[in-house]
């Protein structure tokens, strides 16, 4: 199930139509003094820091996204009960899947936390919590929402070449339920995977899910829309024919909507509806659902979105190769790159030189993971880094 086929025909259109819009800033139609808002704070992301630390979109909500928000104001004061139906549908289309399949969430990290939950809790898959299998490093909030509900944690290292050692993995789980009496393993499969980038063969991981029915697999696609390599695809039919996968994706990525707070899970309707106990009922806002409705269907701004993350990440690519720093391969929008020197003392003083960079993620304490911003703001991070090498700090 690739998501990319109408890109080969429609980038170039797509991108042109999408120029109109104002990079990195809210689109001017938006008439933010009427909504009583600081114009300034409005366009911040335009003369403030380069905001590079959290893998966001620099571009924001595609034009239509915006509309729907400022035209749905109206609507601010009603329950979301039927505008989530609107979009569980909408999903639902767009993927080929019946409703009953879909599960909507605070960000795709609230749909990773209800799963952790349904997997642990009472009721649950299994007689009591038994072991949590994840890569290491990867996206934390898994590990975190697990830690409450008592689950074993066993991080297993990245591979030499960045990928998950899924073999590592899988023998973990099995060691894991030699006493039938234990609940289920729950693994967290973060492909790409965050910090690193990097991509994971799709072949492994559905060779151990065919395998580990007793095993809830959590894979975690937030950056799907971003890989365009020929091995990769969505664990999708597998979730929807085992009730034991659950494939999570995000609107906060590729559509810009991160501080909207929308993602959603895709699984077989046994396991949604377990999951969906697990939910917080009214957990999505209005603007949030409008502005995700119209997005998922809108090719121009997701082409535009992907033409201008490749523009970035060459500009990042020619600078980092241009002062000899290694980097990962990236998949995503994001690249973990070398450093030299202390990495706490880099970020700290890339944040006083104007460009928030990413946190530490041990152990690639050498690295630091650099969001993609637009090309214009990449621009502006290649001078810092420059400046950072003629002061011998990189």
């Amino acid at each position: 199930m690739k998501r990319r086929h109408f890109l080969r025909t429609s980038l170039a259109a797509g991108t042109a139509a999408a120029a109109t819009l104002t990079v990195g800033r809210a689109a001017s139609a938006v008439p933010v003094r009427s909504l009583g808002l600081d114009e300034r704070r409005w366009d911040r992301a335009t003369d403030g820091p380069l905001r590079l630390s959290s893998n966001e979109n620099s571009l924001g909500p595609s034009e239509a996204a915006r509309r729907a928000i400022l035209d749905g104001m109206g609507e601010a004061n009603r329950y979301t009960h039927g505008l989530a139906g609107e979009l569980r549908a909408r999903v639902a289309a767009h993927h080929g899947v019946d409703e009953a399949s879909v599960v909507l969430g605070n960000g795709s990290t609230e749909v990773l936390r209800m799963a952790v939950q349904a997997m642990a809790g009472p009721g649950g898959w299994g007689p009591s919590p038994a072991l949590l299998v994840v890569p290491d490093p990867t996206f934390e909030h898994v590990e975190q929402y697990a830690g409450p509900w008592g689950l074993e944690l066993l991080k297993v290292p990245l591979r030499p070449d960045h990928r998950h050692d899924i073999d590592r993995m899988r023998e973990a789980a099995r060691a894991a339920r030699g006493g039938s009496s234990r609940g289920p393993v729950l693994a967290y499969i973060c492909n790409p995977n965050n910090p690193t980038g990097t991509l994971t063969p799709c072949r492994e991981i559905e060779d151990w899910i065919r395998e580990a029915d007793d095993v809830v697999f959590l894979v975690d696609e937030a950056y799907f829309e971003y890989v365009d390599h020929p091995s990769y695809r969505t664990a999708l039919p597998l979730a929807l024919e085992r009730p034991n996968v659950v494939v999570t994706r995000t609107f906060s990525k590729v559509y810009g909507l991160a501080g909207l707070r929308m993602g959603y899970g895709l699984a077989h309707p046994e396991a949604a509806r377990r999951i969906q106990a697990f939910s917080g009922r009214s957990n999505l806002n209005a603007m949030g659902i409008l502005a995700a409705t119209v997005s998922l269907g809108d090719d121009t701004h997701l082409a535009h979105s992907l033409r201008t993350n490749e523009d970035a990440r060459r500009v990042t690519y020619d600078v980092l190769d241009e002062l000899g720093l290694e980097r990962l391969p990236s998949h995503a929008n994001f690249v973990l790159h070398r450093i030299s020197g202390d990495q706490a003392q880099y970020i700290r003083r890339m944040r006083e030189a104007g460009a928030w960079v990413g946190r530490q993620f041990p152990p690639f304490l050498s690295h630091n993971r650099l969001s993609f911003g637009t090309p214009e703001e990449m621009g502006r991070f290649a001078e810092i880094l420059r400046e950072f090498r003629r002061r011998g700090w990189v």
